[in-house]
């Protein structure tokens, strides 16, 4: 009994295959089935009046064809799957291929890391297959939608086999919710190398750079501290701070702010870190920056030099305004009043005493003196009537000679004339 119901079993698997597979129809409805992976579809020739198609990945369902002799696939993976077709409305037809083309999964690349950083560059490494052939090369493509980028710059280990990409600048694709796929291909003389694949978003796998110190200042009572972070794909950051005041354990705080101000600080050291709000936990690390110390209490405080450029100006206009207002208004005078001229004692006092009392002229009786009446040889009024003229005494007495010749020399020399 048990050999008949095995050949019945036998004899409905081949029917079976008969139906379903391609091989049992000399003119089969779908012909020349393939993987089209720059459009990532699964594409084949069609025959014959066929008016629905359902497109299968792993036997399971992916969409229907109607029109069109192909079915879109989105993505392509590097592992080894099973793609199918079969007519839906007709006589019952099916086909299927295996893509990628089945190799040693051990020759792949191994250990695919891909990391952003230093704002937009990209990074990608991995390690050569545990089973790869000695003539086995590595490709490296980025691709986001329909576009796709080659590495621009290997390197290579001691054999010469390509183990990393870099990106110099990825400015060109800041999308943040974009996914990509960064995929390593094998190529080799003697056997085939699955690809290795992997997808991202760009915001994902980005290192935040060190956080860049702009503004730093302390005294006794308070300290300030202000920094900035450049990033093309993370907008919501926060931060972690590590403290330490004096010899105290240090401890660490996050914020959101940009900037850390503390109260009577004394000597204190500080360490930033960005981190990315929403996928925190998911993502590398950001970098630290350097140790910032600040000595708060001494006499070696930090002073906010940018005050100092902004107060040069403004005391630079004030002087200048000060000298304007004294130059304007009279008070500068009473301020600072005007010297007066500083009499001379000998000088003077040797003028007076030529033209006013004894001082004046020779004497009666002296050597170039004339008698001339009462009043001779007393001091009085004098009279000058012409350059080289006598001079005349009250009493009509009149005096000439070498003693008034030189008081009219000290008189023309003082510049000061008596009548």
């Amino acid at each position: 009994m048990a050999l008949p119901g095995l050949a019945v079993l036998l004899i409905l698997i081949c029917c079976s295959m008969t139906t379903d597979h391609a091989i049992s129809d000399p003119d089969p409805p779908i012909k020349n089935l393939r993987i089209d992976p720059e459009r990532k579809r699964l594409v084949w020739d069609q025959h014959g009046n066929v008016s629905e198609i359902g497109c299968y990945v792993n036997s399971k369902i992916l969409r229907k064809a109607t029109k069109n002799p192909y079915c879109t696939l989105g993505d392509l993976s590097c592992e080894v799957k099973n793609y199918t077709v079969k007519v839906m409305k007709g006589q019952p037809f099916s086909d299927w291929i295996l893509y990628p083309k089945q190799g040693n999964p051990r020759a792949a690349a191994d250990n695919l890391t891909c990391r952003v950083h230093d704002v937009d560059q990209l990074s990608c490494s991995w390690a050569v297959g545990e089973e790869a052939p000695a003539d086995v090369q590595y490709q490296f493509y980025l691709k986001q939608s329909v576009e796709t980028w080659q590495c621009p710059k290997y390197t290579q280990n001691q054999q010469g086999v390509n183990v990393q990409c870099h990106f110099d600048s990825i400015s060109l694709q800041p999308q943040r919710q974009a996914q990509f796929r960064f995929l390593v291909n094998g190529t080799s003389g003697d056997s085939e190398i699955p690809c290795r694949v992997m997808i991202h978003r760009l915001q994902e796998i980005e290192i935040l750079a060190a956080p860049n110190i702009t503004k730093k200042w302390c005294n006794e009572n308070d300290s300030f501290m202000e920094w900035e972070v450049r990033s093309l794909f993370t907008e919501d950051i926060k931060y972690e701070l590590e403290i330490q005041k004096g010899t105290d354990l240090a401890y660490k705080e996050e914020t959101e702010l940009k900037s850390l101000r503390l109260r009577n600080p004394g000597p204190y050291t500080v360490k930033v870190k960005a981190m990315d709000s929403l996928f925190f936990g998911r993502r590398p690390p950001g970098q630290w920056s350097a140790p910032q110390h600040l000595d708060c209490g001494g006499k070696n405080a930090s002073f906010p030099f940018w005050l100092v450029y902004l107060l040069a100006p403004l005391g630079a206009l004030l002087l200048v305004g000060l000298v304007f207002l004294c130059r304007r208004w009279p008070v500068v005078q009473k301020l600072f009043p005007r010297v007066p001229h500083v009499k001379d004692p000998v000088g003077d006092s040797f003028q007076n005493e030529r033209m006013v009392g004894d001082g004046l002229g020779p004497r009666a009786g002296e050597p170039g003196g004339v008698s001339g009446g009462p009043g001779a040889g007393v001091g009085g009024s004098m009279n000058l009537m012409q350059p080289g003229a006598s001079f005349f005494r009250p009493g009509g007495g009149r005096a000439a000679g070498p003693g008034w010749a030189r008081s009219f020399a000290a008189v023309e020399d003082g510049k000061a004339w008596r009548t």
